[in-house]
């Protein structure tokens, strides 16, 4: 600085100088100076929309994944509903159709003992014989009014007569009785038939809402194998509540595996020593997680060949002979498991029993020692603990299962979302350099404002002679 201030003896004049020169070598190699700023800013706001346009292609192209997968998922699943639906109809159908004869052949008996019945019902008694008034009439004539012989012929025919009304008044009220039993006997084969009339009413309407049912995952389907906007955005909702319920399931299940390690591992350290270790774990930790490990690969694999789950299209694939086999094989290996369990947990309770009379007799205190009366239920408890939890924990592959299928999808979803922002910070960031470079320049041209000014008034003045030269002629 004090070699700069003495060019001259007056250090202010060699200021000013040295101002003057350096405006003089901005001024000189402004244009040059605005061209490289420009380059630099054009290059880089250039090279963050590449990369932005880079990052929304993959995005795009993760979408179209993500919508084919989504909707290959949605159709497998729909295509199970769909097959089990049809199941239900082809049981239901069996069922009827089973019985199909029985039925046939006690509507048909019913109706031909109605007829029957019905029949002989419509059989009418005849009538009591009208010509008995035209009888009685001639009976009640008086002597003088016919001769004494011809009055009594006429009485005993009257007394015949009321003798024959009798027995034909009886007969009538017997046969009309018999008619009134025959219609009652109707009852009980009208009611049987209503019966069987009833359940057939309900199977079909059974079948009819069933077919509603499938006519409407039909139309579901058909939506997404055409891959419609309606079917993904279904498919996206469903399955970001499958993620997290089968999330908060598997966390659960996570707790119900903690508590079983704590019943098995103490009783394993007696068994395979609580001072070894492996690495930095402690050996009985180690098998006792391996105990847990295995319950739920067997119960996974029990799933798989029950074909409740589809993790395993090999398993699933099996012959059905070979499948029945491993059904009974892993439920056999998972029984085991969980009676060795049960008596791990009856060995933590004798420890746990053992280690309070020990610290009892230490202490001094011999009354203590003594066994509860209910210690047996805690005993119980653990024991049943230590069955049920590993056939408990056979179930996490169902919540396994939606959360592996799920999760593809929450993490394109996940994905799509960052790689947008992404893309939009790196466009905001290209725009930051392009005008950066545009206030680099005027930065630039803040020191050179003397000069420039008067470049723009020896530009003006010029022009202004340029136009006045023309307008002069």
């Amino acid at each position: 600085m004090g070699f700069m201030l003495g060019i001259t003896p007056w250090p202010a004049i060699s200021a000013i100088l040295w101002i003057i020169l350096i405006v003089a070598a901005l001024y000189l190699i402004r244009s040059t100076a605005h061209r490289t700023i420009h380059a630099a800013a054009e290059g880089l706001h250039r090279s963050f929309r590449i990369a932005s346009r880079a990052v929304s292609r993959s995005e795009k192209n993760l979408a179209v994944r993500n919508r084919d997968v989504l909707l290959a998922a949605g159709r497998e699943a729909k295509e199970r509903i769909i097959e089990r639906e049809f199941d239900r109809i082809n049981e239901t159908v069996r069922k009827d159709l089973a019985n199909y004869s029985s039925l046939h052949r006690a509507l048909s008996t019913s109706i031909n003992s109605i007829e029957k019945d019905h029949q002989q019902a419509v059989d009418v008694p005849p009538d009591p014989p009208g010509w008995v008034k035209a009888v009685e009439a001639v009976a009640k004539m008086s002597a003088s009014e016919g001769r004494d012989s011809v009055g009594s012929i006429l009485g005993d025919i009257h007394r015949s007569l009321l003798k024959a009304q009798k027995e034909a008044m009886t007969a009538y009220r017997a046969a009309s009785a018999k008619r009134h039993q025959l219609l009652r006997n109707m009852r009980p084969d009208w009611r049987q038939i209503q019966l069987t009339l009833t359940k057939v009413g309900k199977s079909v309407d059974s079948l009819l809402s069933r077919s509603v049912t499938i006519d409407r995952h039909m139309q579901e389907y058909e939506d997404i194998v055409h891959g419609q906007d309606r079917a993904v955005s279904v498919l996206s909702s469903s399955s970001l509540v499958n993620f997290f319920v089968s999330a908060f399931v598997l966390c659960i299940a996570i707790g119900g595996a903690t508590i079983n390690f704590s019943l098995i591992a103490r009783p394993m350290a007696e068994m395979v020593g609580g001072t070894s270790l492996i690495g930095d774990f402690r050996t009985a930790d180690i098998a006792a997680l391996v105990i847990i490990l295995v319950e739920i690969s067997m119960g996974l694999f029990l799933m798989e060949s029950l074909r409740i789950t589809r993790l395993f299209p090999v398993i699933g694939a099996l012959p059905d002979k070979t499948r029945v086999r491993m059904i009974w094989i892993t439920f056999s290996i998972l029984f085991l498991l969980a009676s060795v369990e049960a008596g791990l947990a009856y060995m933590r309770e004798v420890l746990l029993h053992d280690e309070l009379a020990t610290s009892a007799i230490l202490r001094g205190d011999v009354g203590a020692t003594a066994t509860g009366e209910y210690m047996w239920i805690t005993t119980a408890a653990q024991m049943g603990m230590g069955f049920i939890l590993p056939f408990a924990l056979t179930f996490v592959a169902i919540p396994l299962e939606t959360f592996v299928h799920s999760m593809r999808t929450v993490v394109g979803l996940l994905a799509i979302s960052f790689m947008r922002a992404l893309a939009l910070v790196l466009r905001i960031i290209g725009k930051v350099f392009f005008y950066l470079g545009v206030l680099l320049k005027h930065l630039y041209d803040i020191p050179l404002f003397v000069p420039l000014w008067l470049e723009e008034r020896m530009s003006r003045a010029a022009n202004d002679e340029a136009m006045l030269r023309r307008v002069g002629p």
